[in-house]
């Protein structure tokens, strides 16, 4: 299970004055290597974050929470709320670890496409410690949003404490951190030898924090590497604006918390498309599909939802993708 640590963070380490909380939950850095996959790719890069987090569950959820728990424990916070698909990874993390340090969660999800790796972790959901309101469709969970919050609040004797919300995927400036640290990982590689400086870094986007932290990331550690955000989630924009706004909040957090000379994003520092998200969130595609079976043959574990289609973009871009190409393989399997 999750435990603190008194090992610094790769942003504490750059601003030993940083008033941010960090509680570390997987061990780091995490592994890179270089694999063949075949139709996809020869000689790809891969992060491997699917191997992050040490036991409550795994993937690239897991380093947002290093640093929202401690925030809400900062904020005096005992419930967390955040929304998500009946799949979703991220409500698993945050109610198996926000359940280790004594915080409840809620999750208010919506229906999406089911195959069987929506049942499993809807199973998975179900069997976890979170409080979980279903619905049927999008808007039905913003109308009863007010209501679900004010039902979240913790009442204690004349205390009432609201719950603190966070947006699907975790994905605010608290959240974002996670991928900051992650792109200064990456930087702190290069440097060791273990990876070429990559050309390019290419994840999913299903809410926006991963390839916002890693772009003002890069920013931070000097690199030229450009994010390219493979969309997967048309329930709200991702567009590459939507992705530097978000960016620059993490950095206004930053500065306002002992952080100096903190770069500002522009929609110009990252790509985003949305070529590879099919008929809807959630919804696989045929190459996503054959995305996932090509990397089960070198023993990877993907799933067609976010991963696949991420590597699928990597397959059909190919040689006009410039590299060298970093895949972040950001699925928890665990």
């Amino acid at each position: 299970m999750s435990s603190s640590s008194t090992a610094p963070s790769a942003l504490h380490r750059r601003w030993p004055e940083l008033d941010l909380g960090y509680r570390r939950l997987g061990a780091t850095p995490t592994r890179v290597e270089q694999v063949d996959l075949p139709g996809i790719a020869e000689g790809l890069w891969i992060k491997r974050d699917d191997e992050f987090g040490d036991g409550a569950w795994g993937g690239n959820k897991v380093r947002k929470l290093e640093w929202i728990l401690p925030e809400a424990q900062r904020r005096g916070v005992r419930t967390l709320f955040t929304v998500g698909g009946i799949g979703t990874h991220w409500g698993l993390a945050c109610a198996r670890y926000g359940d280790e340090v004594g915080l409840r969660t809620v999750l208010g999800l919506v229906d999406q496409p089911v195959d069987d790796h929506v049942r499993e972790q809807w199973a998975r959901l179900v069997a976890s410690p979170a409080v979980i309101h279903r619905f049927s469709a999008s808007w039905r969970l913003r109308l009863a949003a007010p209501w679900l919050l004010a039902r979240a609040a913790d009442r204690r004797g004349l205390r009432f404490t609201p719950p603190w919300y966070l947006p699907a995927g975790g994905s605010n400036a608290v959240g974002t951190l996670g991928y900051v640290e992650t792109a200064l990982e990456i930087a702190d590689q290069v440097a060791a030898g273990e990876l070429p400086e990559p050309a390019s870094v290419v994840v999913p986007i299903g809410s926006g924090g991963t390839a916002a932290g890693l772009t003002l990331g890069f920013k931070i550690a000097g690199l030229a590497t450009r994010v390219l955000g493979v969309v997967v989630n048309d329930s709200f924009p991702l567009h590459a604006e939507v992705m530097a706004r978000l960016a620059n909040r993490t950095g206004e957090l930053l500065r306002s918390r002992g952080a100096r000379d903190v770069p500002s994003v522009t929609a110009s520092d990252l790509t985003t498309r949305d070529d590879w998200l099919g008929s809807t969130y959630g919804d696989p595609t045929p190459a996503s599909m054959a995305a996932v079976r090509a990397a089960a043959t070198v023993g990877l574990e993907l799933e067609p939802v976010y991963t696949g289609k991420a590597l699928a973009a990597v397959a059909e871009l190919g040689g006009a993708l410039p590299g060298p190409v970093l895949w972040l393989h950001t699925h928890g399997p665990r």
